[in-house]
């Protein structure tokens, strides 16, 4: 269950107090050498007067290295500290948190909290792995589409309309993703890559689903036009990926107002990864979020 952040925590203000947090998540073993794998005694700390706390030298590439190399933070000039307390927030945002709000909390300019939260996106994608479901599991899988209305557009073309697909397991986890389009050639390879076909697929009346639903242990419907969301005792429904749908656009809508297609993954990944991680501590899921910042990296290029 979460609970509420303690701001007074060292972590958030002290930039030593940070990097120390971020070696004993990244590195739980000790030091290791992000460019040879290297670790043990084979990682020298250098400690001179003129070195800056944190760096350290692998012997064997002969390569000094800090905690940050090797991931999202690398070459980062926003302290520790503040890269600590933006996980810290996102990670307690259930609907999301703006970069103007993080931008007024950190006392950065607006460039920098947006490639800030979007570096930690990338932390949190691909956080689960391995697919959903399985034997006497429910996955069920529906679409949606986001995206601004035209009437709040008050200059140039509406913004286009987004199509999401999801996939939940019923009492697990959740897979999202951003499609061109919304029909059975694109949405089969990824939901028979997501679900494990060991599955029971549960679906709405769209023509899409029938053909890949007899790849999986069955497949049942609810017949939404119909007016019918519930039947069978309450096992044929799909109200659990419609509940996730509805903090995605909660997330969208009331935080971030618009968000273009070529972000919309990012945004994905971090409602996947804050549902995927809703038993856990607000602090348990940032701890979890920067440890995911290991072995990524995304340029300001790259993000734009």
């Amino acid at each position: 269950m979460a609970t509420k952040t303690d701001l007074t925590n060292p972590i958030f203000h002290d930039n030593d107090a940070a990097r120390e947090h971020l070696e004993a998540l990244l590195w739980p073993d000790g030091p290791s050498c992000p460019l040879c794998g290297v670790m043990g005694d084979r990682i020298t700390k250098l400690q001179g007067k003129s070195t800056r706390p944190g760096v350290y030298k692998c012997k064997d590439c002969r390569k000094p290295f800090t905690v940050t190399v090797g991931t999202v933070m690398e070459r980062s000039k926003i302290p520790l500290s503040k890269w600590v307390l933006a996980a810290q927030l996102m990670s307690s945002s259930k609907k999301g948190m703006s970069a103007l709000q993080l931008q007024r909390m950190l006392g950065t300019n607006y460039e920098t909290a947006w490639f800030l939260f979007h570096r930690l996106r990338e932390a949190a994608s691909n956080v689960e792995s391995g697919p959903i479901g399985g034997s006497n599991k429910v996955v069920e899988a529906d679409e949606t589409y986001v995206g601004g209305k035209a009437k709040n557009k008050a200059f140039g073309p509406p913004p286009k309309k987004a199509a999401v697909v999801a996939l939940v397991e019923r009492e697990g986890n959740v897979r999202s993703f951003h499609v061109a389009n919304v029909d059975a050639k694109t949405l089969r390879p990824a939901i028979v890559k997501v679900a494990s076909r060991k599955s029971y697929l549960m679906t709405d009346e769209s023509k899409v689903y029938p053909k890949i639903g007899r790849e999986f242990a069955g497949h049942g419907t609810v017949n939404h036009s119909a007016d019918e969301y519930v039947r069978h005792g309450g096992f044929m429904h799909t109200n659990t990926i419609e509940s996730y749908f509805a903090i995605v656009k909660r997330s969208i809508y009331g935080n971030f107002h618009a968000v273009s297609e070529a972000h919309l993954p990012r945004y994905l990944a971090e409602c996947d990864f804050k549902y995927n991680t809703r038993k856990l501590s607000d602090a348990e899921r940032s701890a979890l979020l920067l440890i995911g910042a290991k072995g990524k990296r995304l340029t300001y290029h790259q993000a734009n």
